[in-house]
């Protein structure tokens, strides 16, 4: 045998092979090795919702639409409760009623016909003379709102009460789960109708001359509808996400060391599933705007002069013939965040959920 060929090598010879042991070339270990940065699984996750052009889309879609809820009211002209054509001491000026997009009160067109500049009215005016458009605006901040907090309510309530469900066990769990099994058995909407009818009668007087007062008695009771009916779901999630954590090494291993329930809860089992918080909590705040929406269409909601968009809605049906445009622009918004919510929670799930990986 040459010395430069590879000697051969029995399969059943009970030598070593040396050649196994020889270093391999800098091309071996660039062919062999394939380097790859170190990263996490939240990284892994954004990079999977980047590459979702509809998640992508609706989020971006969100977050101008928040945007521009926030910081139009600060430099628009008018206010959502500002009645045009009411001068104190003057009679009112039915002129600035029900105008027309981009039309002009008599005095406003005086101003234009003898040079001067108006800011337009977008959108009209409603039936008491307030710039609609405004009024859409502020609507919409107030319905983004009341959807991201009654969200956070129902992920505090639901993370508590399906962490302490799942870990503990036994009676705990058996009492948590029939009073959990009663709320769902119980009529949706009209729980949600009567808990708001009553609340709002309940409340309004306990608000007075409190810092509460300006933000009404209907919201308060908005959230703690939600507050007691709809974190059903987010804790039946959690506790099932408990139970199989709870089982694995690293709670053994933390228990072994002298780690309290409270602190396994908070340090090991929580984080572990908050993907599937993250995910169920998008997902709330559509279903947390419709309510609010549907709820203020019916006369439960935000007290007027605020308005919501469900509120404009409803206000738009006495004039639906005449002005129709009225009832279509809250119902254009009410659908396009929701839809974009409701693709955006999808999105997160198709990224963040390790089950669907591939």
């Amino acid at each position: 045998m040459d010395n430069g060929s590879k000697r051969r090598f029995n399969p059943f010879s009970m030598h070593v092979n040396v050649d196994d042991f020889i270093p391999a070339t800098d091309e071996e270990k660039e062919y062999i090795v394939k380097m790859r940065p170190s990263t996490t699984f939240f990284r892994d996750g954004v990079k999977r919702l980047c590459k979702n052009k509809v998640a992508l889309i609706s989020f971006i879609v969100i977050v101008l639409i928040t945007l521009s809820a926030i910081i139009i009211p600060y430099f628009w002209p008018y206010s959502y409760e500002q009645m045009l054509g009411v001068t104190p001491g003057k009679p009112v000026d039915p002129s600035y009623n029900n105008l027309q997009p981009f039309t002009y009160g008599k005095t406003e067109q005086s101003i234009i016909d003898e040079g001067g500049s108006v800011f337009p009215h977008v959108f009209g005016t409603d039936s008491s003379g307030r710039d609609y458009f405004i009024r859409v605006v502020y609507g919409t901040r107030i319905s983004l709102a009341v959807g991201f907090f009654a969200s956070l309510i129902v992920l505090v309530i639901g993370i508590v009460v399906g962490s302490i469900s799942g870990y503990i066990g036994g009676k705990v769990d058996l009492i948590i789960m029939r009073i959990v099994d009663i709320i769902y058995s119980l009529p949706d909407m009209l729980m949600v109708i009567l808990l708001a009818a009553v609340l709002r009668q309940t409340i309004g007087n306990a608000l007075e001359g409190t810092v509460l007062e300006k933000i009404g008695s209907n919201i308060i009771s908005l959230f703690i509808v939600f507050g007691v009916l709809y974190w059903v779901s987010m804790a039946r999630l959690i506790r099932g996400q408990i139970l199989s954590l709870r089982e694995q090494e690293y709670v053994l291993a933390a228990k072994a060391t002298g780690a309290g329930p409270a602190w396994i809860i908070r340090h090991h089992l929580i984080p572990n599933c908050i993907s599937v918080v993250i995910i169920s909590t998008a997902l709330q705040i559509p279903n947390a705007i419709f309510t609010e929406s549907f709820l203020s269409f019916v006369g439960l909601g935000v007290n007027a002069p605020m308005p919501s968009l469900g509120s404009l809605a409803a206000d738009a049906l006495n004039g639906i013939s005449s002005y129709p445009y009225r009832l279509i622009i809250p119902a254009i918004v009410i659908s396009l965040i929701v839809l974009s919510l409701n693709l955006f929670g999808d999105g997160l799930r198709d990224a963040f959920d390790p089950k669907l990986k591939s």
